[in-house]
């Protein structure tokens, strides 16, 4: 198994820039691929980025697209997400999943494991 701590969430305005990253311990965290997955008070939790076990690979919402970058550090064991023009609209928790599943999964079925999510709150 793998576990999963997010961090770096906070209150910014709009347009400003947050840094999220999520801590894995356990497995061997580059057999993973990972994601990050958000959920907006009174909606269902969408799809933000995913990104393959090498990182090699990413893939992203169309409504974060151009604006937000994910990216991993095996050798730290850590996932980001570098999130830039920031939007009321991406005020939500914010969660790390990982997948022992090929590939960039955008499906939340695809994963086993999360973590415990992060809150991003954006003022206009």
């Amino acid at each position: 198994q793998v576990q999963l701590v997010e961090s770096g969430g906070g209150s910014v305005q709009a347009g400003g820039s947050l840094r999220l990253s999520c801590a894995a311990s356990g497995r061997t965290f580059s057999s993973y691929a990972m994601g990050w997955f958000r959920q907006a008070p009174g909606k269902e939790r969408e799809f933000v980025a995913g990104i393959s076990w090498s990182g090699g690979s990413a893939y992203y919402a169309d409504s974060v697209k151009g604006r937000f970058t994910i990216s991993r550090d095996n050798a730290k064991n850590t996932m980001y997400l570098q999130m830039n023009s920031l939007k009321p609209e991406d005020t939500a928790v914010y969660y790390c999943a990982a997948t022992q599943q090929a590939g960039v999964r955008t499906r939340e079925y695809s994963y086993a494991y999360w973590g415990q999510g992060t809150q991003v709150t954006v003022s206009s």
